[in-house]
């Protein structure tokens, strides 16, 4: 019998850290920013997201699709902070948002990769996730 091949998607990714990490990364933010964020707004803002696995696989899947039409062989996301306004929030507050959006420039132009890649504006960016109200501490 010949060696066995892992299975695609069992292998751990490098960038992965430690729960323990993660805690302690969710603990500063809460201590350095949450009560200005919330002071200023004047409400207890959000600052965790959802989507399943299966819409971000969508979307990734959609980017990597349109990227290669483009011409873009590394495509990227960069993930962005944002806030509805008030008035187009559904509970009148304008709470913190994240979307993500498509980065990458076609093959040998400048700025091709990583954090230095450019946003890909002929992509549509992705948003409407959900998020704890309170929000869920990691």
């Amino acid at each position: 019998m010949g060696k066995k091949l892992p299975k695609k998607g069992n292998k751990k990714p490098k960038k992965c850290i430690t729960q323990e990490e993660a805690k302690e990364l969710q603990h500063a933010w809460c201590c350095t920013r949450t009560p200005e964020i919330d002071k200023c707004v004047g409400f207890e803002d959000t600052r965790e997201f959802h989507w399943s696995v299966e819409e971000l696989q969508e979307y990734l899947k959609y980017v990597k699709k349109q990227s290669k039409k483009q011409g873009i062989d590394n495509p990227g996301i960069r993930i962005y902070l944002g806030a509805y306004p008030k008035e187009k929030c559904k509970m009148n507050k304008g709470y913190t948002t994240l979307f993500l959006a498509p980065t990458g420039a076609p093959a040998g132009e400048v700025g091709k990769g990583g954090g230095s890649a450019p946003n890909n504006y002929g992509i549509e960016p992705f948003n409407y996730g959900n998020s704890g109200n309170p929000p869920k501490i990691y």
